[in-house]
């Protein structure tokens, strides 16, 4: 049976969102294409009539997974932003949460393509955290930016950290409430207007 343009495509969308979650929940190197495929409830053999090896895959859900953390971040207070990305609750669950926390040192080895789509990812939740911020004053711009670039910094530092110790460790609390509030304090996270 010949499948029609329409689900050849939503079949590819289901492999890059699987493809998302399970890389987030374990890694580039931790999901083979054969396990991937399986996930998204195809054979290993069709994975390359969408995509040209899982280096291009790779790509294509870290830009997936970077919309969805830019899109929760677009409109939101930036207060209420920080609050919700350094909790117990994402650093809990890395195939829910944020791409760049849970895979931004394995991007720092991957190819171009992969490094690029973080480069895209971050700009988009630069912007979306920016949003309101339309001062036409240029240092106030590049500092309100620069602020913004600290307290994802800080934020994505905190929840890799946390996630290193272990789960009941004191210390992997400890690290999300000391950052978590002193980004809030206003150590690099201006209020949003």
């Amino acid at each position: 049976m010949k499948v029609t343009k329409a689900q050849a495509q939503a079949n590819r969308a289901r492999i890059v969102e699987i493809a998302s979650t399970l890389f987030r929940e374990r890694g580039y190197d931790g999901v083979g294409v054969a396990d991937l495929m399986a996930a998204a409830g195809f054979t290993h053999g069709g994975f390359y009539k969408h995509f040209g090896s899982k280096a291009d895959l790779m790509a294509e859900a870290a830009a997936w997974g970077l919309e969805g953390t830019a899109a929760r971040a677009e409109g939101a207070d930036l207060a209420a932003f920080v609050r919700q990305y350094v909790s117990r609750q994402h650093r809990d669950s890395p195939a829910d949460g944020c791409t760049m926390a849970a895979l931004c040192g394995d991007a720092a080895r991957q190819s171009e393509p992969v490094r690029v789509a973080f480069a895209a990812g971050l700009e988009s939740l630069l912007t979306a955290l920016g949003r309101g911020d339309d001062t036409a004053d240029t240092h106030l711009r590049r500092d309100s930016r620069a602020a913004r670039i600290d307290t994802i910094a800080h934020a994505i530092g905190a929840i890799v950290l946390s996630r290193a110790c272990p789960d009941d460790s004191p210390l992997a609390d400890e690290i999300l409430n000391v950052c978590r509030s002193a980004i809030l304090s206003g150590s690099g996270a201006p209020s949003k207007r």
